[in-house]
């Protein structure tokens, strides 16, 4: 597996601990871990067996090309075993038969002498001693009355301090077949980049969404740092290719174990994918898992928090459903009210994308593999409405300046905008687009749109291009010019954020591992077309050089090789 970085999320200021703590297995966290763990070792237990009666019944005993063969089996493919089989391992016919033991016989363990002391060996000069006392540090033994200097200490944690003018930004990396979500440290002000640290993932990353609201745990228990007393946190939300949603606090450094885990079956409901009985040489197809209220069966492609109702997610999955979870439940499916609150069957394919209405807190819209984009509120999900767009959904979303506006890129590179108020509730009727862009050469995987300006959308795609653009309202019409455009090195495109903090500040990365941040002010042109929708909005305008070679304004992660470079 090439690396990647296929999702990032930035993190807003001020909102992440100075100090972040260290993971700190106690027996408070080893007793969540216990049950955390015991739900999954009995989901493996449950699919390896369930794996083990399917590898029979396809008969993946044999060897070569008898394990291909499927002519002689019944009619829905599946080989049987051959009873009279020539190779098979000789066995003798009449094993000797073993002595009859009498059970009452207990002479063989020699319990009389149980209770004599055996002898211990000499220990040297130490065989005096009765015992040991073990400390976990020096800090703690009583008899060290020079304690070690703290210096390094200090160092540390001056080194992992987080300042409240920092960015935080994560971004989902695979390299070399480990994933991991890495936390990168962003100083506007000095221009600087760099890893903070990292957690280790279970698979593939796929989505991720920043939330503030403090998840409960397994048992009803809370996350290994205690939580803030005003009830807000740091935590991000990783939807994998595994069916379920880890949700990991950023304050906490080495982190082993996600804060919580939404949508992790029972061991009565382990993933296992289902063959066709299609009979050609084992090659089946797997039938579309079966859906579940309760969690997803397939992976998750999208998260969305719910901003208004901070306790609320949605996710939508591969198993064509879009799910609502409640983050102050137990998230355990056997646990009192666990797993989701509702599920909709809005999509008949994968869902892609979904999205919150910030305007409207209870309205969701949605984008999936089936070529439409549906909007419904989640109190009454029949009376939505939908728009056929042509091609899969890559990303949507809302138009934070226009209550009933939003935008959709898809995967043949174009970007259409829509008004939900000119949407219909049948499928088969069209609903035609505002206006359609066509933006990319090849799928247009990454969208954005500025909070902080009007009319200023980032695109980004398959042809490795980061694409800033204006959209203007003239006489009743809309008018989209590109502003500027570039290739920031990250390979092709898959996720293109907005600063939440500064208004022409993004973020890119994309199938090179790379992350960028590209300061589009820098550009003149950029700063021409938005100098007075920003002097509208109430915001500065930072001039800043772009350079005789055209690459000012792009901060990165500096590399060792560059590094050596800087100091010769």
């Amino acid at each position: 597996m090439s690396s990647l970085i296929s999702s990032i999320s930035w993190v807003r200021r001020g909102v992440a601990a100075q100090h972040p703590a260290k993971y700190v297995l106690d027996d408070k966290e080893l007793e969540r871990v216990s049950a955390l763990e015991r739900i999954q070792v009995e989901d493996a237990r449950t699919e390896l067996e369930r794996a083990h009666k399917a590898a029979m019944a396809m008969g993946l005993g044999a060897e070569g090309d008898e394990a291909d063969d499927a002519d002689e089996g019944d009619e829905d493919g599946w080989v049987d075993e051959d009873e009279n089989d020539e190779d098979a391992m000789d066995v003798d016919s009449d094993p000797k038969p073993r002595p009859k033991r009498n059970p009452d016989d207990l002479s063989e363990y020699n319990l009389d002498d149980y209770d004599d002391e055996i002898a211990a060996p000499a220990l040297g000069p130490f065989s005096n001693i009765k015992g040991l006392t073990y400390y976990r540090g020096n800090e703690e033994d009583p008899y060290i009355t020079l304690k070690e200097a703290s210096d390094d200490a200090d160092e540390e944690r001056q080194e992992l301090e987080v300042l409240p003018t920092d960015n935080l930004l994560v971004a989902a990396k695979t390299e070399d077949e480990i994933s991991q979500l890495e936390i990168y440290v962003y100083d506007e002000s000095q221009e600087n980049l760099y890893v903070h640290h990292d957690l280790m993932l279970p698979n593939f990353p796929l989505c991720l969404e920043w939330l503030d609201f403090p998840p409960t745990s397994v048992g009803g228990s809370s996350d290994t740092a205690p939580p803030p007393s005003s009830g807000f946190g740091n935590y991000i939300a990783v939807g994998t290719l595994d069916p379920e949603i880890e949700i990991w606090s950023l304050d906490v450094l080495d982190g082993m174990y996600p804060t919580s885990v939404l949508g992790r079956p029972d061991e009565t409901q382990a993933h296992i994918p289902t063959p066709l009985g299609t009979g050609k040489k084992k090659r089946k197809k797997n039938k579309h898992r079966l859906a579940a209220a309760g969690h997803h069966v397939d992976a998750v492609l999208a998260l969305s928090w719910n901003k208004t109702h901070r306790s609320l997610l949605a996710s939508g999955s591969a198993d064509r459903t879009v799910k609502l979870w409640d983050l102050s439940r137990d998230p355990s499916i056997n646990g009192e009210g666990g797993g989701a609150i509702r599920s909709f069957d809005v999509h008949t394919d994968k869902v892609q994308a979904v999205r919150w209405n910030d305007r409207d807190p209870s309205v969701l819209l949605t984008g999936s593999y089936d070529r439409t984009v549906r909007t419904f509120d989640t109190r009454t999900p029949d009376s939505g409405v939908c728009a056929i767009v042509g091609s899969d959904v890559e990303a949507t979303r809302w138009d934070p300046w226009e209550d009933t506006g939003f935008y959709v890129s898809l995967e043949n590179g174009l970007v259409l905008n829509f008004d939900v108020r000119m949407l219909s509730s049948d499928v088969n009727k069209p609903s035609p687009a505002k206006f359609t862009l066509s933006a990319h050469d090849g799928a247009a995987s990454a969208l954005d749109v500025n909070p902080h300006i009007r009319g200023c959308i980032v695109t980004g795609g398959n042809d490795k291009l980061v694409k800033v653009w204006n959209v203007l309202e003239e006489d009743g019409k809309r008018n989209v010019s590109l502003v500027t455009s570039r290739d920031l090195g990250v390979g092709k495109v898959f996720s293109a954020v907005f600063s939440p903090d500064d208004p022409l500040t993004l973020a890119a990365a994309g199938s090179k591992a790379k992350l960028q941040i590209w300061d589009v002010a820098a550009n003149f042109g950029a700063r021409k077309a938005f100098g007075a929708k920003l002097k509208e909005a109430g915001r500065v305008l930072r001039e800043k050089e772009e350079g005789k070679d055209g690459k000012g304004g792009v901060v990165g992660v500096v590399s060792d090789n560059e590094e050596s470079d800087e100091e010769e």
